[in-house]
């Protein structure tokens, strides 16, 4: 009952499940202020989804959910288009890059493994870095101690790189080098984990150019929309691997758990919403860890090719 037939995973699914899963994410967007595809992908593979359709939909996913904040965004002024124009040029050269790199390893039967297994890695480091920060945090608060802040327009040694331009919104003149590395970075980590790379984006941006923390969010949000929308089109025309009718699925219950997650969100205090979030990543890490070194029930199955 309330099955679905998904014409690019080759799968039927439970339509309330599908449901579900996208208001779990997007409950979880809203509550920790991520975008998701992080957790959307992982939570896929575990619906029996083949993980080069979880791919390319998580970053379908993501260029739904990003339009809205980049509105919000926009409205405060914390936009800047100069620095999202270097950055959206480098990401989509990591975006090809990723894109070609999927095709090659699922063209090799690989695609799967390697999909997992660097989601395990990667989870797991950022989860424990994030869990380790965030107990840091709160143990210091308890303790009466304040953490000493990094202001923005410091110089450090990016600041001495070539090709310099300005960035009068952020209040910089840097090297463009930096955010196009950072651009590509992230816009390979779109393309083949389906993820929009904000927790590594932010935090260099902040840390390494010295944005203020309130540009650096909008700015992100706004060049991964279209970042995501270009590794969606090259997944949708290169691998073939878009499947509009799960994306929609998820898109619909996605903003209604959204509106939620912004509710619950604001009861927690921001250190202990960085733990609850670390927990949880560690957890999805964990459980692809398991599946991989775990003996299957059946240790033959028939899946289909394109799961490959």
């Amino acid at each position: 009952m309330f099955q679905i037939y998904l014409p690019i995973a080759e799968i039927s699914v439970n339509l309330l499940v599908m449901l579900g899963l996208g208001a779990a994410v997007g409950f979880l967007s809203g509550m920790f202020g991520v975008g998701g595809g992080f957790l959307l992908t992982p939570l896929l593979m575990f619906s029996g989804i083949p993980p080069t359709i979880a791919v390319a939909t998580g970053a379908n996913q993501i260029v739904a959910t990003s339009v809205s904040g980049t509105l919000a965004q926009w409205r405060r002024g914390n936009v800047d288009l100069r620095m999202g124009a270097v950055l959206i040029l480098g990401g989509v050269v990591g975006a090809i890059i990723g894109v070609l790199l999927l095709k090659l390893l699922r063209e090799l039967g690989q695609a799967g493994l390697i999909i997992s297994l660097t989601y395990v890695a990667f989870l797991g480091i950022i989860g424990a870095l994030m869990l380790w920060e965030s107990a840091r945090a709160i143990w210091r608060q308890r303790a009466g101690k304040t953490l000493s802040a990094r202001r923005s327009g410091q110089h450090n040694w990016i600041h001495g790189l070539p090709f310099k331009m300005r960035f009068p919104r952020s209040r910089l003149y840097i090297s463009t080098i930096p955010p196009l590395v950072i651009g590509a970075l992230v816009g390979l980590l779109a393309a083949f984990l389906g993820v929009g790379g904000g927790f590594i984006m932010i935090p260099a941006m902040i840390y390494l150019l010295r944005m203020p923390t309130n540009i650096v969010i909008g700015t992100s949000i706004f060049q991964i929309i279209f970042v995501t929308a270009i590794v969606t089109l090259l997944h949708a025309t290169l691998n073939q691997t878009l499947d509009v009718v799960l994306a929609f699925l998820l898109v619909i219950g996605g903003v209604i758990g959204g509106q939620f997650g912004v509710r619950a969100g604001q009861k927690l205090r921001g250190e202990e919403l960085r733990a609850l979030l670390a927990l949880l990543v560690l957890a999805v890490a964990l459980r692809l860890l398991l599946d991989l070194v775990v003996r299957p029930s059946e240790l033959y199955s028939i899946v289909p090719l394109v799961g490959a």
